[in-house]
């Protein structure tokens, strides 16, 4: 009897499993789709990740941004007007020569013959020059007798009214440094290897920038590695742009783009440093022709500044003929003024060459390229009555 129990239980959980199983599949088959498990809700997800209206947020003061890039210091240049007085004692060594050495004479009690030497002497180891000595002292002479003067004061006015007029006082002296024409002006500087000449463009760009110009540099000088380096640092202290070619490049080139950039730009100044040229080299000096035929393909050239080493003496009158011939020099700029007993040589190179000085170098510093003035000059030269 158990038997048959066991077997009815086993055949009902038969026919309960096959019902299961059949009814599934015959949904299926009627195109019934199950619908998918409901999965689990995650933490963050949907409306549970959503920040309450109260939550603080951080604010633009909250929020630390990175420093900006500090925009280069640019240098502001010393005024140029009073450069000259405030430069004077940088004279020393000419005004020991030639301006105690003069009024030691004219304050003897007895102006002689062999006093009118001396003063004579002391003229031409200035580097006066013969034919600016024998006119000075003519005319000093004969004005003393006239005039009966004999205090050293008013002796030493008639001298510097005189060394005043040797220097040629009516003489223009002004930059011309102005655009003209829809184009800058053009200012080429030439010179001799050692004068100092890449190191006055940069000083003479500073000059401009202090007068209120706009300048771009031109590094024509290709053949000197250092040139157009020591240009750029000279012109991003003032902010003013350098175009630089290749170096053994075409000057030319170099000096054609500069102009071109100064006209693209709008500035008011090109500053054109060419080669140092050696006077007896010709085919040196034909190139600088070169440049300067090169650049007056935008128009003429406005300026060329001679630079000349008044520690050189009346060799520099030697240089600046050479030069003359070649380009027109409209300026010269004396150079280590500061470092010699020869003061005289501007106006020696003024009277043997018909130029004028427009600028004088009174030391090493970056401000010390001055606009050169004769009644100034004279007056630092000859310093102060003893």
């Amino acid at each position: 009897m158990e038997y048959v129990l066991y077997a009815v239980v086993l055949l009902v959980v038969l026919l309960v499993g096959a019902a299961a199983y059949v009814v599934p599949s015959r949904s299926r088959r009627r195109g019934e789709v199950t619908p998918p498990p409901a999965p689990d809700r995650l933490p963050g997800v949907g409306d549970d990740a959503e920040e309450p209206r109260d939550t603080p947020r951080a604010t633009l003061t909250d929020i630390e941004l990175p420093p900006a890039e500090a925009a280069p210091r640019l240098d502001v240049p010393e005024p140029t007007a009073g450069r000259m007085v405030r430069l004077r004692s940088r004279l020393a060594r000419s005004q020991g020569t030639l301006g105690k050495g003069l009024l030691s004479v004219l304050s003897r009690d007895r102006l002689d013959e062999e006093a009118w030497e001396e003063l004579e002497d002391t003229l031409l180891t200035a580097d006066v020059g013969v034919s600016a000595t024998q006119e000075v002292v003519t005319r000093l002479r004969e004005r003393t007798r006239v005039l009966g003067t004999r205090s050293v004061g008013e002796l030493r006015a008639l001298l510097a009214e005189e060394l005043v007029q040797a220097m040629g006082p009516d003489t223009d002296r002004s930059l011309r440094t102005l655009p003209h024409e829809g184009r800058p002006a053009v200012l080429l500087v030439v010179g001799v290897n050692g004068t100092g000449k890449t190191t006055t463009c940069g000083k003479l760009a500073r000059v401009l920038v202090a007068d209120g110009r706009s300048v771009v540099l031109g590094a024509a000088d290709t053949f000197r590695a250092a040139a157009a380096d020591q240009l750029e640092t000279w012109g991003s202290r003032v902010g003013a742009e350098v175009v630089r070619g290749p170096e053994g490049g075409d000057p030319a080139s170099v000096a054609f783009d500069a102009v071109r950039r100064g006209i693209e730009a709008g500035v008011d100044t090109v500053l054109v440093d060419t080669a140092g040229r050696l006077q007896n080299k010709t085919g040196l000096m034909d190139e600088l022709g070169k440049v300067k035929r090169v650049v007056e393909k935008h128009g003429p050239v406005d300026e060329t500044l001679l630079v000349l080493d008044a520690t050189t003496g009346q060799n520099g009158l030697v240089q600046a003929r050479v030069f003359t011939e070649v380009v027109d020099v409209t300026g010269v700029v004396l150079t280590k003024l500061d470092g010699t007993a020869k003061g005289g040589i501007v106006i020696a190179v003024q009277r043997e060459l018909g130029i004028p000085v427009k600028l004088v170098g009174l030391g090493e510093g970056p401000d010390d390229l001055a606009p050169f003035d004769p009644e100034e000059f004279v007056d630092a030269l000859l310093g102060e009555p003893a």
